[in-house]
């Protein structure tokens, strides 16, 4: 495909392998389409109206938290207020809506990490989910700050944090190239001494072996971007389901073309053709 491209299908958040720089592929349906290649290209989206739930395939009329339907969105405990709140985390009080799914994801390692997207940024992830989570967030460099035996407890160190540093990325600065240059190794050692009673007494509560400090390297990324864009457009489906433009660059989960930005993950189950109309 790496001279045309024209598939029909579901739309999935856009695979990337890290790399110097970050390498990504636009996946519809069953296709995978090498975007690197793409970039100086033009390419076009056509959304033909349909969403269908990522979760049950179920045809939706709206869709809820990046691509599941309503009954779904309710039920599956990847849906619930404790993925975007983790110290909100109800496993350990026999609640989960679906105790082997918490098993399996919540209550395995997590890593309580800096980052630097449009500043810095504390954040977690689960420990197999390093650098995708980074690479995702449109990070240029990220560093490991503790690795925490459960999800709940990443959280409430996270809370600890959200004390001293932010927990958002400004996605409007990410996608300009507006990012200041940390040292992260430095600003890692002075939230640890900023946070150093809060994290003994989680240990005292949880146990000294459930919160440890690491003295990790960081991780650097680089995105494939040829042209930054000086002020942010954004292409919106739902309100015209088609975007076309020059790919200019890609960061995060968007496609950065000369028309405007499509966040990709934002459209998860939307039924579209996608095409390069220069080929």
């Amino acid at each position: 495909m790496s001279n045309f491209a024209d598939v029909s299908g579901r739309l999935r958040k856009m695979p990337a392998e890290a790399g110097h720089p970050v390498s990504y592929e636009m996946a519809v349906g069953d296709a995978r389409v090498p975007l690197n290649e793409l970039i100086g290209r033009q390419v076009r989206f056509d959304f033909d109206g349909v969403i269908r739930c990522i979760h049950c395939d179920r045809v939706t009329k709206k869709s809820f938290n990046q691509g599941y339907c309503y009954p779904c969105f309710r039920k599956l405990a990847a849906c619930d207020s404790c993925i975007m709140s983790p110290e909100k985390c109800h496993y350990h009080l026999g609640t989960c809506r679906e105790p082997e799914w918490g098993e399996a994801n919540c209550m395995i390692e997590h890593v309580v990490y800096l980052a630097n997207s449009s500043g810095l940024k504390v954040g977690i992830t689960r420990g197999t989910q390093i650098p995708t989570r980074w690479i995702d967030q449109g990070a240029v460099e990220a560093i490991p700050m503790f690795r925490v035996a459960t999800r709940h407890l990443s959280g409430l160190v996270e809370v600890a944090c959200k004390a001293h540093v932010a927990d958002r990325t400004n996605w409007r600065a990410m996608l300009r190239g507006d990012v200041p240059e940390l040292d992260l190794v430095q600003e890692r050692q002075r939230i640890l001494g900023l946070i150093e009673e809060d994290i003994a007494a989680l240990r005292e509560e949880h146990g000294q072996d459930a919160i440890s400090s690491v003295d990790e390297q960081g991780f650097d990324l680089s995105f494939p971007v040829q042209v930054w864009p000086e002020k942010i457009k954004t292409h919106n489906l739902d309100k015209i389901p088609e975007a076309e433009g020059i790919l200019e660059g890609i960061k995060g989960q968007y496609l950065i073309l000369d028309t405007g930005v499509i966040n990709i993950r934002k459209f998860t189950g939307y039924e579209v053709r996608f095409r390069v109309m220069d080929a």
